[in-house]
């Protein structure tokens, strides 16, 4: 049974939500306050989280960006009144993977939780294909999922690490931002080019050794990148 963190703090609204996911078959735990979330991420680390931003104390973006900071992978649906662009691309910077805004109808909100769950347990499937990468002074293992550079592991999100992995599996061929929307977002219509953009910025500052200047992760002018050693 896949457990659901709900971070909610409109108890009406939680209530609704939980119900309908418990009816769905899954195990539901809800908090109201972004102190409680990272502490109940900690406690039982869920196969879901479905985060508002608007919260006392801790906002939504302060807790997705600590609980992936602490190593949380499972999937995060922003679900949040705040609808503006910047708010889109912030949580989708930190790593969200759905970001739907209020209302939303729980057909519609349970589609999406199954969609996110299935997708989850797929890509937990072990994928024994990923040979080690390096280049220059970086090592990138697909199957440890991790990141050496200069004997130091450098900190990426799940979703800049899939993205580096996409980029370097493609070496030397030119990839358009929307194949990589495709292979390392799922294509969600949500995502939006610049959250590539803002991903591969932050690639280039902890692996390019002049991140103006790149070597490595190069921009193919209004197509996309392209990656070489």
């Amino acid at each position: 049974m896949a457990r659901i963190l709900l971070v909610e703090d409109n108890p009406d609204l939680a209530e609704a939500i939980a119900y309908n996911l418990e009816l769905d078959g899954y195990d539901v735990r809800t908090v109201e306050n972004g102190e409680d979330a990272i502490a109940e991420v900690r406690a039982i680390r869920p196969d879901l989280l479905i985060l508002d931003i608007m919260l006392p104390g801790l906002n939504g973006f302060q807790v997705l960006e600590r609980v992936r900071d602490e190593g949380l992978r499972a999937p995060v649906l922003i679900l949040t009144a705040r609808g503006e662009e910047a708010d889109k691309v912030r949580g989708f910077k930190l790593d969200a993977d759905q970001y739907v805004t209020k209302p939303v109808g729980l057909v519609e909100l349970l589609e999406r939780v199954r969609t996110l769950l299935r997708r989850s347990h797929e890509h937990r499937i072990p994928e024994r294909d990923g040979d080690v990468i390096e280049f220059g002074d970086i090592r990138i293992d697909p199957n440890s999922r991790e990141v050496v550079r200069a004997d130091t592991r450098v900190s990426l999100t799940p979703r800049a690490f899939d993205l580096l992995v996409a980029l370097a599996k493609q070496e030397g061929r030119v990839v358009t931002r929307q194949d990589l929307l495709r292979d390392v977002w799922g294509h969600r219509g949500a995502v939006t080019t610049r959250t590539v953009d803002s991903h591969i910025s932050e690639l280039r500052q902890k692996l390019e050794p002049d991140p103006a200047n790149p070597r490595h992760i190069l921009t193919v002018y209004k197509v996309g990148y392209r990656f070489q050693r």
